[in-house]
C-alpha cells in the first residue's frame, strides 16, 4: 500500500499471539518519521467489541502512538465503530470483508487463476495507402 519503502524495511512483527497488545509496527513512510502501529485478530465467528478496541487504544497511548489499524478475520460490533469515531486518535477497523478486498486489490496472499484479453478492431489496419 505504498508503506515504508521497500518491503524488507516497511514494518516489523512486535507481538506474540495473546500478549494483547501490539503485534506490529508499520513504517508510514520510506524515513520512518511516523508509524502506524497494528493489532490483528484472527476470529472466525466472534465479533471485536469496543473493549478489544479500547485496550488497543491504551497499548498505542503506552507507545506514545496516535495511529492504529486493528484488522479481524470477522467483524467489529456497532460500538467498535462508534468508540473509534468519538476517540482522538486515529484509529482505522479493517473487518474480513475488506481485508480480503485490500488482499486482493494489492495482490498479497493470492495467485491469478485467469486472465483475459479484450480485442478491438483496429480501423488502421484496413486503410489503403
Amino acid at each position: 500500500m505504498g508503506y515504508g519503502g521497500s518491503r524488507r524495511d516497511f514494518g516489523e512483527a512486535i507481538g506474540k499471539p495473546g500478549d494483547g497488545g501490539i503485534d506490529a509496527v508499520i513504517k508510514e513512510d520510506k524515513l520512518g518519521l511516523d508509524a502506524v502501529y497494528v493489532q490483528a485478530k484472527r476470529w472466525e465467528s466472534n465479533q471485536v467489541g469496543s473493549k478489544e478496541i479500547q485496550a488497543f487504544v491504551g497499548a498505542l497511548h503506552g507507545r506514545k502512538a496516535r495511529k492504529g489499524v486493528f484488522i479481524t478475520t470477522s467483524r467489529f460490533s456497532q460500538p467498535a465503530y462508534e468508540y473509534v469515531r468519538e476517540i482522538q486518535d486515529k484509529v482505522i477497523l479493517i473487518d474480513g470483508s475488506m481485508l480480503a478486498d485490500l488482499l486482493i486489490e494489492h495482490g498479497v496472499g493470492v495467485s491469478t487463476v485467469a486472465t483475459y484479453e479484450v480485442k478491438r478492431v483496429d480501423t488502421d489496419y484496413f486503410v489503403e495507402e
